[in-house]
């Protein structure tokens, strides 16, 4: 067993200082309290504990273009689509080995920056050629061995794609994507199924690419025959070419689509959900299903600002992810979020609510909540009797943090903070990340899969 001290620990309300936790064999929490027990021996650790971050979208194999997409021609427009035209290159030359060797680099790096679970928005799933692997789940599989190397739990989502575009055939850049039809969708579930089951700290979710992706009538058919229970995600008006061509196809924009024609509720997660109307934020809102933000890539990519303000409003709830790894900071996708709309609104309360008025806490309060609800989890407070103790350590000795009172903490780690701040992370109780130190080899392995794209 387990017994920790920490200087503070933060849940839903606000800091317990100190904080005393015990846990089991497992790493689940058996008690949190602000007074010791007597009975045992506890580890002092002179830092702040926030709860592990989630990262609600993720496609680990970009990792491998980050930075690679801003040489820009002044000739020709540089937008999303010239910028997917690079990643299908990408895409279409990952081996198995070089999947697995990126990711497991990416997700060391997750826990670096605080991150302790990641929803993996996977559709690279066949062979070069487009034929599946004897193995279908073979490349998700990687994704799953690349996780447990490193420690941090992994939410695979094996993502139906079929076509190019609406009303359009699939180009041969995605040919590593498809599946024609449900029926092919379902074996590509039932494989993925079987790869989680090598990892306890591995979970399964539903998801499409987009309405783009696949044909809206299969959407709304596949959706009826999924188990409810689990997580659904799907890429939803990330770009306004992308409403346009629904407009054309469907007489409606994309959420209004989904809105009108699917029971949205609490286990849908909708990926950047940019372009909406007044109407379709307030709806969707109301709908209870998540929004899920990637703010640095939005920003890198032009996506465009999301409708937090109107969103908010009507009480939606919104995670956020990396994407495409562009950034993994996950206080830099809170501020870049908050900052978009300070922006846009000339005014600096984006981040409260009427019943919470510390936007450093109330940002939280949607990252990890909804964030834990991507990935098939579903809690009350950040630490809870019964469930694994997972957190971001901050560094008690940094002078920042060291001064602050309860009140303005939560804030200054949110807004002023930086990843030369975090003491280590923590999963299942032991610390994965300490001091920001990742295995030589996990390095190595990365370098020589990278040297063998000849991408960089």
């Amino acid at each position: 067993m387990k017994a920790y001290r920490f200087k503070g620990l933060l849940q839903k309300d606000g800091w317990l200082m100190p904080a005393f936790v015990r846990l089991d064999e497992q790493g689940n929490i058996l008690e949190i309290s602000e007074k010791k027990n007597k009975s045992f021996t506890y580890s002092n650790v002179n830092g702040f504990a926030l709860p592990g971050m989630q990262n609600a979208h993720s496609h680990a194999f970009q990792y491998a273009m980050v930075g690679l997409t801003e040489q820009h021609d002044s000739k020709n427009n540089d937008d999303f689509w010239a910028w997917r035209k690079a990643m299908y290159q990408l895409a279409l030359s990952i081996e198995p080995d070089q999947m697995e060797a990126i990711a497991t680099m990416l997700y060391a790096e997750m826990l670096r920056h605080g991150y302790t679970e990641v929803a993996e928005f996977h559709y690279v799933h066949h062979q070069p050629s487009g034929t599946p692997y004897l193995n279908k789940a073979e490349l998700g599989e990687r994704l799953v061995a690349a996780a447990k190397k490193v420690g941090i739990k992994i939410t695979l989502i094996p993502i139906f794609y079929q076509k190019g575009g609406f009303g359009q055939k699939a180009n041969d850049g995605q040919r590593r994507f498809l599946s024609s039809n449900i029926k092919e969708y379902q074996q590509l579930l039932q494989s993925s199924k079987t790869a989680i089951e090598q990892y306890k700290s591995a979970k399964i979710a539903v998801g499409v690419h987009s309405l783009r992706a696949v044909e809206p009538v299969v959407v709304k058919e596949l959706i009826e025959q999924l188990d409810d229970s689990l997580p659904f995600h799907i890429h939803v008006s990330e770009q306004l070419k992308e409403v346009e061509a629904s407009l054309a196809y469907l007489g409606k924009r994309p959420v209004e689509w989904m809105l009108d024609n699917l029971d949205l509720n609490d286990h849908f997660h909708l990926v950047h959900a940019t372009h909406l109307t007044k109407s379709e934020a307030t709806r969707l809102a109301q709908s209870k299903a998540n929004v899920v933000l990637c703010p640095s890539t939005e920003g890198n990519l032009g996506d465009g600002l999301f409708s937090l303000k109107t969103f908010q409003k009507a009480g939606g709830n919104w995670s956020i992810g990396t994407d495409s790894h562009i950034g993994l900071n996950p206080f830099e996708e809170l501020r870049i979020l908050d900052y978009g709309q300070r922006l846009i609104s000339h005014q600096r309360n984006t981040f409260t609510s009427e019943t919470q008025g510390n936007s450093g806490l109330f940002a939280l309060n949607n990252l990890i909540f909804s964030g834990r609800k991507a990935m098939g989890v579903a809690t009350s407070d950040f630490f809870e009797k019964g469930n694994a103790f997972d957190a971001l350590v901050m560094d008690g000795k940094v002078p920042i943090l060291n001064v602050c009172t309860k009140e303005n903490l939560t804030s200054t780690i949110v807004y002023a903070s930086d990843v030369s701040m975090h003491l280590g992370t923590i999963v299942n109780g032991e610390w994965v990340i300490k001091k920001g130190q990742i295995n030589r080899s996990i390095k190595q392995n990365f370098i020589a899969a990278l040297k063998t794209l000849k991408n960089r």
